[in-house]
């Protein structure tokens, strides 16, 4: 059985939510968002820099919530969360699978540091208001898309799981605007699913800066 080492409000939230979607049996272990939590000994035996989500598979331990994510849909029954390579999807399913971590969090964690991890007397306006207006360039794209469509790629992939999360955390930090209605729909319909509210309610805890 799966393992997974989870801290709320991060990207391990993304490997929950699709465990739940597979309806796959797994183990959870939840790890406080303290140096006590991720930062012990054994958990940087499981990841040198004390971050989350790892995943222990037998003798497998692997970390990286992308990487996670590839390794359950292709060692495991994927009940069709990833096209075949021969579908017209396809390219487009990796194309937003992706794009989450290259364009879309690097500006959301810049926010996180500066509006929860840093204390008040060390947050930068100038660096908040940049990466704020590069997160609402990178959401542009994921909005124009999603017009006329409930999901990313189809009736749900895991392409839904990787960059939908990312659009639901930055709806929960006002990084969405109003003018961004297909995005705003898009959470709307990620906020209903099952397996999304089982995975978002694992454990409780203050937001850390979407690790892993």
């Amino acid at each position: 059985m799966l393992k997974l080492y989870l801290t709320p409000n991060t990207r391990a939230g993304r490997v929950a939510w699709l465990l739940e979607e597979l309806e796959m049996e797994y183990e959870l272990e939840i790890l406080p968002f303290t140096k006590e939590g991720l930062k012990s000994p054994e958990h940087r035996a499981r990841h040198a820099l004390g971050r989350v989500p790892v995943i222990e598979d037998g003798n497998i331990s692997i970390f990286e919530s992308g990487a996670i994510i590839q390794y359950i849909l292709d060692k495991y029954d994927n009940k069709g969360l990833k096209p075949n390579t021969d579908s017209d999807q396809y390219p487009y399913y990796l194309q937003w699978f992706h794009y989450c971590e290259g364009m879309v969090m690097p500006p959301m964690n810049q926010i996180v540091v500066q509006t929860v991890l840093l204390p008040p007397e060390r947050r930068d306006e100038n660096v908040l208001n940049q990466a704020t207006k590069l997160l609402s360039k990178a959401l542009k794209p994921v909005d124009d898309f999603l017009m006329g469509k409930d999901y990313l790629i189809g009736d749900f992939s895991a392409a839904d799981c990787m960059l939908g999360h990312s659009c639901y955390m930055s709806n929960k930090f006002g990084s969405v605007s109003d003018d961004m209605k297909n995005i705003k729909n898009y959470v709307s319909n990620i906020e209903s699913r099952d397996a999304f509210q089982k995975a978002i309610a694992l454990g409780s805890g203050g937001l850390g800066d979407a690790l892993g």
